[in-house]
């Protein structure tokens, strides 16, 4: 049986997604978005939209940012607009797969009316580990290229202990950085102290800002307040790594003349091939299961 797998939009990880999927076995790729890009993928079908075959797809592979509110897809290697509609979703067989990085109210609706699986790849536990490893290596990119001091020696606040925050906080450190790191569970509290790292509780972090370079927020929500923010010395860097629109009072910060970072996606910007690879996997894994 020949699987059918449409890839809508995407951005440069895409490309080593599709290349990754394509070496599945008895699997046509189609791809819908990509007209403009450079380098085409030979012996792979290009569409419109409009022209493909919704009954007969097995999987959609959506992009990082799955669609706006209103089923508007982001395309970077196309300048023509693509626009997914309640009806779209429900034209397509009840097996197929909907693969996307986020989510949103629209998205997570329209499945659900077309009763078929819709697949978070961000949502993970695995994707969202393996994808911390990139992150971190970008907010140590970020700190080199914004600051004027090593990040070794350096005192560093690395915000939240989840699967972002926790390998942020071990990169760090192993540069030779004085990491402490806020939490707000006693169990985060304590396996950050046995890590030989300051734990430090979230509700305290205002008090220990004064002795920070460098602040990391993983946290989606408004944790770095004025509060925390009036503290810093004026030559500390915030680098926020939560998902839009962070966690961070940036209004504050510039106000504070202290820089302040949103750095959004940085695995498709510091390792676009590798963060292609971890999302692939795991499409593959379950496009097969779902076979």
């Amino acid at each position: 049986m020949n699987r059918l797998i449409a890839v809508i939009g995407g951005d440069e990880r895409y490309l080593e997604l599709i290349r990754q999927l394509n070496m599945l076995p008895e699997t046509t790729i189609i791809l819908v978005g990509f007209d403009n890009l450079e380098q085409g993928f030979m012996g792979l079908t290009q569409m419109e939209v409009d022209e493909l075959e919704l009954e007969k797809l097995d999987a959609v592979v959506l992009p990082i940012t799955g669609t706006d509110e209103k089923g508007g897809v982001e395309t970077v290697f196309s300048d023509h607009p693509i626009q997914l509609s309640k009806q779209w979703f429900k034209q397509l067989k009840k097996t197929a797969l909907i693969f996307t990085g986020i989510t949103n109210d629209y998205l997570s609706t329209v499945t659900k009316e077309a009763n078929i699986s819709l697949i978070p790849l961000l949502d993970r536990d695995d994707v969202a580990i393996y994808n911390s490893i990139p992150t971190a290596e970008g907010a140590i990119m970020m700190a080199i290229e914004h600051t004027d001091y090593t990040i070794h020696s350096s005192r560093v606040n690395v915000v939240g202990f989840g699967r972002v925050g926790n390998t942020v906080a071990n990169k760090f450190a192993a540069l030779g950085a004085k990491v402490s790191v806020s939490a707000s569970s006693i169990k985060e509290l304590a396996r950050i102290t046995e890590m030989g790292l300051t734990a430090v509780p979230l509700a305290d972090l205002p008090a220990y800002t004064n002795e920070c370079d460098l602040l990391i927020n993983t946290i989606p929500a408004r944790v770095v307040t004025k509060d925390s923010i009036q503290n810093l010395p004026p030559h500390a860097l915030i680098v926020d790594l939560a998902s839009n629109p962070g966690g961070t009072d940036f209004v504050y910060a510039k106000q504070r003349g202290i820089t302040a970072i949103l750095s959004r996606s940085l695995p498709g910007i510091v390792a676009p091939k590798t963060a292609g690879r971890i999302l692939a996997d795991v499409i593959k894994q379950s496009v097969v299961k779902g076979d």
